[in-house]
């Protein structure tokens, strides 16, 4: 497939023309390629198809089932993406349903987003994002109800910076994130351990002003923290057990070869015991041989590092904002600095921006 060097449409051409395992990922990669550069009509349709199929997750998907066979390839499977990439999905997609006025929406995709992070079958572990919880909580507010027990949880334990009580009379709303998030690689004997390599920020806060407001918000959450753990546990090597088949296959295939030569040679009346030695080894290789215990380490690799809100109060009309990204010693970094305008409606409709490092400037919100 011959690349145009646009993100938005390579990824549309890559899900319209490439291998259908992985069109979600596309899906991903160019929904949040189109947030970036203020498109939002155009990562709307692509994070609906994304959050559709993981909606659909469980049980359903026949490139998922096979992909839980030994003999099949982890690469060749539908990609849906590990529980941190599921999670930003729905994350997106609430962000895009906020800036069409439709706060409830965006509640239910952060809860749906929560539950990507959690072992519901299981029960083994909960969601640890704090900006779920507190968005979910936020979003409650808004609407009229009660969203103290999710503030409470987001506040409970923050591993960075902890998020503030709700003004549920600030009617802006800004969405920050900055830095390259983690990507994937594949490591051990066969490459069937699953690896994060972690992502990278020169940017550790980030500073907003507008009007009468400057302030400097950290981040909530840390993607290289979500990829590698499941409720603050350090993942397990996910795919240990094709690896160990593999071995052990592989291993008794040897030794059963070699037996049938030992005996073969003592006598020439043990031929048939030999041949079946040599032959239930030969099988044992065979099916060592077509075993693929390799990681799948294809990666939603646009992702940001860290994310961020903050909410605002401001009255009806333009207004200038700049958005400052700053090193771990609060100095400017200026590649990033971000200008643009931004209108607040008049009516109680919450304005809500989207703001990267690597968003495309200026931008008029």
């Amino acid at each position: 497939m011959k690349l145009t060097g646009d993100p938005v449409i390579d990824s549309r051409n890559a899900m319209d023309r490439g291998r259908p395992e992985d069109r979600l990922l596309w899906a991903y990669r160019g929904g949040l390629a189109a947030m970036r550069r203020g498109q939002f009509a155009e990562a709307k349709p692509l994070f609906d198809e994304a959050v559709t199929r993981l909606n659909g997750l469980l049980g359903r998907d026949r490139g998922a089932r096979k992909a839980r066979s030994a003999f099949y390839r982890e690469s060749k499977k539908t990609f849906f993406g590990e529980p941190y990439e599921r999670v930003m999905a729905f994350y997106y997609r609430g962000i895009l349903y906020w800036m069409d006025g439709e706060p409830d929406n965006a509640r239910a995709c952060f809860r749906s987003a929560a539950l990507a992070d959690s072992d519901v079958e299981h029960n083994a572990f909960e969601s640890d994002y704090v900006l779920l919880d507190y968005l979910d909580g936020l979003a409650t507010s808004k609407l009229g109800g009660d969203g103290k027990d999710a503030l409470q949880r987001a506040m409970r334990s923050p591993r960075i910076a902890r998020p503030p009580a709700y003004d549920t009379n600030a009617n802006v709303l800004v969405f920050l994130e900055f830095g390259t998030g983690p990507t994937k690689q594949a490591g051990g004997e066969y490459g069937e351990q699953l690896q994060i390599r972690p992502g990278v920020s020169a940017a550790q806060s980030a500073r907003i002003r507008v009007a009468q407001y400057d302030v400097e918000v950290a981040p909530y959450d840390d993607l290289n923290f979500q990829a590698t753990t499941r409720g603050g546990r350090v993942m397990d090597k996910i795919l240990a057990g094709k690896a160990n088949f593999k071995r052990a296959t592989d291993t008794i295939g040897d030794a059963a070869v070699i037996s049938g030569a030992v005996v073969a040679g003592t006598t020439r009346h043990n031929d048939e015991a030999a041949l079946g030695l040599i032959a239930a080894g030969l099988l044992s290789k065979i099916f060592s041989a077509v075993t693929k215990p390799e990681a799948d380490t294809r990666a939603w690799d646009n992702l940001p590092l860290f994310l961020t809100v903050a909410s605002l109060q401001l009255p009806p009309g333009q207004h200038a904002v700049s958005i400052t990204f700053l090193d771990a010693a609060h100095r400017p970094v200026p590649a990033l600095e971000k200008a643009f305008q931004i209108t607040v409606p008049a009516d109680r409709r919450d304005k809500v921006i989207f703001v990267s490092d690597q968003s495309s400037t200026p931008q008029t919100l």
